[in-house]
């Protein structure tokens, strides 16, 4: 079976648990601030902060920004639920925009029609946009934060898919996922398939000391011990906020300071994977029937998308290639097709997430793709091409 997607797991990493296991801290020990360490000189940002998922780094991050009940997010109608549900989990209103039909990203002009919208139709004492950097492409950030500044709106990066990613401008200006320059906070995930594995995990990344203290006391049931009776009672904690138990581990940060090491030989390594579908896929037999991703300078090549020219292909593809034992996965279903966040919105509304969503295939891409397994899948997808 062919995954298309696989985290590798070597030595180093058994060995960097097995440390941790053996020694005296579980959790709450050094080896979470080390991660956070690593974090803020590896993507070049002030502050980190590690927790027990991506999803809980989105609410962590939207909640220290001030989102609640009287709040509204703005969200790219094609990305994985959590996006949008951080927001809901804090009682705030969402509205959904749409994204480039081409890469899924989130749309400048459907942006600004919907905070034009949420300004005309709504009362809210925050505003939050979090556009996805989705299959490793960074999200247009300047341009998102312009029009955030513009109509009074924080911007939250959601880079679960792109640490290490970035994009030039051609102005001679780098834009660098996950750094912050034009956020007020940014998001990762330490699932299994993501760049940086921990098992599970995630972390809020942030320039602000406000929202990373905030984010912090969050993180930790909103439990302080930093009161003026710690040195007669060092035991002494409390409670000034309502938090959560959002905790990274031990365990997991000391496998996240191994895979990070490994940031920049991984995206590499997935560089030259795409490279070779990019060259297989050239041929007139693909060309007919499929588009392939635009891999340019500093994307992080989380997932390798194609789309298919032909309305329905990408089902027939999905089940021809499962088949032959090879796995694909659909990113995402739209956030309005899912029953929960449908409300008044039909598909009509979003016409680059339907083109999008109906076209695309995630084929395998991962570090530990062989050359074996990855000419094999271009000889089935060949074989599948040349049946329509």
């Amino acid at each position: 079976m062919i995954p298309y997607s696989k985290q590798s797991i070597l030595e180093s990493d058994i060995s960097a648990v097995s440390e941790v296991l053996s020694s005296d801290w579980i959790t709450q020990g050094p080896k979470v601030p080390e991660f956070e360490s690593a974090l803020e000189e590896a993507l070049g940002v002030k502050h980190a902060l590690g927790c027990s998922s991506g999803t809980a780094a989105l609410q962590l991050a939207y909640a220290a920004i001030g989102v609640g009940p009287k709040s509204v997010g703005i969200v790219p109608s094609v990305t994985f639920a959590a996006t949008a549900n951080a927001f809901r989990n804090l009682g705030a209103t969402v509205y959904f925009c749409d994204v480039n039909q081409n890469d899924g990203i989130i749309d400048l002009q459907s942006l600004k029609e919907t905070l034009e919208k949420v300004r005309e139709s709504s009362e809210y004492d925050k505003g939050v946009i979090s556009p996805v950097s989705l299959a490793g492409k960074t999200a247009p950030l300047e341009e998102v934060y312009n029009l955030a500044q513009k109509y009074e709106f924080h911007v939250v990066e959601d880079a679960s898919h792109s640490p290490g990613a970035y994009y030039d401008d051609h102005s001679g200006s780098i834009t660098k996922s996950a750094n912050c320059r034009w956020t007020d906070a940014a998001t990762l995930s330490f699932h299994p398939v993501k760049h940086i594995c921990c098992g599970e995990g995630g972390a809020v990344l942030t320039n602000s000391k406000g929202i990373y203290s905030k984010a912090e006391l969050l993180r930790s049931h909103g439990i302080t011990r930093e009161t003026n009776k710690n040195e007669d009672m060092p035991w002494y904690y409390e409670q000034i906020e309502l938090g959560w138990n959002f905790r990274l581990t031990d365990i997991q940060a000391s496998l996240g300071i191994e895979q990070l090491k490994r940031l920049n030989e991984s995206i590499l390594r997935r560089y030259r994977i795409a490279k070779r579908y990019d060259e297989a896929f050239r041929s007139p037999k693909f060309a007919n029937h499929l588009h392939t991703p635009e891999i340019t300078e500093g994307h992080a090549l989380h997932l390798y998308v194609i789309r298919f020219k032909e309305k329905g292909l990408r089902n027939k593809a999905y089940h021809f290639l499962k088949q032959h034992d090879i796995l694909s996965q659909v990113h995402y279903i739209p956030l309005y097709r899912h029953p929960y966040h449908s409300g008044n919105y039909t598909p009509s509304d979003f016409p680059g997430a339907e083109a999008y969503f109906d076209s695309c295939l995630s084929i395998p891409i991962h570090p530990t793709l062989t050359e074996t397994e990855q000419e094999t899948v271009i000889e089935v997808l060949s074989d599948f091409v040349q049946k329509t």
